[in-house]
């Protein structure tokens, strides 16, 4: 039996639907499992020992027809059992259909609504500690898997040899092994995504001088420039204690350096949720426009917190959080530090560093 699920979207929510492939496997251990995605979200995947098979969705379908239709027509004779998309947008719901599978599952729109067998309309609220996003995501299981007894967490799968990888980064870069270590997420994947620089920096002056810590600045090398801008905003005594030299060239590499911090802290987005699948402790701020519910995930213990601007002024929000994506760089000025300060003082209290054990073979 050959299962796909279709998930073409950011890295977060690539990641986050990994659930679903690992529920299947532990319920259809036999099942053949194929995961449809984007190619620059493929390297979250690597090692994933749930999916035997990745399909990329690559930019030439989205203009050539006949690609397109060669793509379909694979889809069509791999024979698939059931096909659970995720993404349930026009394009892979005509996939979907294309597949006969038995049994097509998507989410509840009447644009969308021929594709599928069976279709759920997605909650508002959650009832679970593993967040919204998942909730839902569980709701397209329900055709396959009528008694879930176990929720898998999203997981990222470094080998032994990705994790060593990110200490001789941090040995080369004379990171002080005995001091707090803490990834910052810099930059949200758009500028209505990005907390305000200056507000970011008095976040960060905060932490060096409450902690000590040793900070590493999320970003890629064409993003070189708003790191340096975010470091030279902040105080003397901070910049002393960021690395700009230790960063993720790839993606892979981002990952074997951030295992090995104590917390990811920053802007809200794919960083903070791979952070999560690593196990590090994370502290999220989240933009003004994005609903907080869908993606706070695994807060119960308190080793993951996040803030919004509707925590503090809840007033402000008359509409859904979305209706707000235009003026989000305004409302941002009205999210400033001193509110977050609190919030992040509890986080940061409630960790407790330890030195950083360096691998055998390193």
């Amino acid at each position: 039996m050959k299962i796909l699920v279709i998930q073409q979207k950011m890295i977060g929510d690539v990641l986050t639907s990994t659930i679903l492939l690992e529920a299947l496997r532990l319920n259809y251990p036999q099942a053949e499992l194929h995961y449809l995605i984007h190619e620059h979200t493929k390297p979250v995947l690597e090692n994933n020992p749930f999916i035997d098979k990745i399909l990329v969705f690559t930019p030439e379908l989205k203009v050539s027809k006949k690609s397109l239709w060669e793509f379909r027509k694979a889809i069509a004779e791999t024979g698939y059992y059931a096909v659970i998309d995720v993404y349930s947008k026009l394009g892979s719901a005509f996939l979907t259909k294309a597949s006969k599978a038995l049994v097509r599952v998507g989410y509840e729109k009447w644009y969308t609504r021929f594709a599928y067998t069976h279709t759920y309309a997605t909650k508002n609220s959650c009832t679970i500690d593993e967040g919204l996003a998942i909730e839902n995501r569980l709701l397209l299981l329900q055709p396959l898997i009528k008694n879930l007894k176990y929720i898998p967490k999203p997981k990222i799968h470094l080998l032994p040899d990705e994790i060593k990888r990110g200490m001789r980064i941090l040995l080369e870069n004379k990171v002080d092994l005995g001091k707090p270590l803490f990834m910052i997420g810099i930059l949200g994947s758009s500028v209505e995504k990005t907390y305000p620089p200056v507000y970011m920096a008095k976040l960060l002056d905060y932490i060096v001088k409450h902690t000590g810590a040793q900070l590493l600045f999320n970003f890629i090398p064409s993003q070189q420039k708003e790191a340096y801008a975010l470091y030279d905003l902040c105080e003397e005594s901070t910049r002393k204690n960021c690395f700009l030299g230790v960063y993720g060239r790839d993606l892979r590499t981002f990952l074997s350096i951030t295992a090995h911090c104590g917390a990811f802290i920053g802007n809200e987005g794919g960083a903070a949720n791979m952070a999560k699948a690593l196990n590090v402790p994370t502290f999220s701020i989240f933009s003004p426009w994005i609903l907080k519910e869908a993606w706070n995930s695994y807060e119960k213990n308190g080793s993951n917190v996040s803030v919004h601007l509707k925590d503090f002024n809840p007033d402000i929000y008359l509409k859904h959080p979305k209706k707000y994506k235009n003026i989000s760089q305004e409302l941002y000025l009205q999210f400033p530090p001193e509110w977050i300060l609190p919030e992040l003082n509890k986080f940061l209290d409630r960790y407790s560093p330890s030195p950083l054990t360096i691998p055998k073979g390193v």
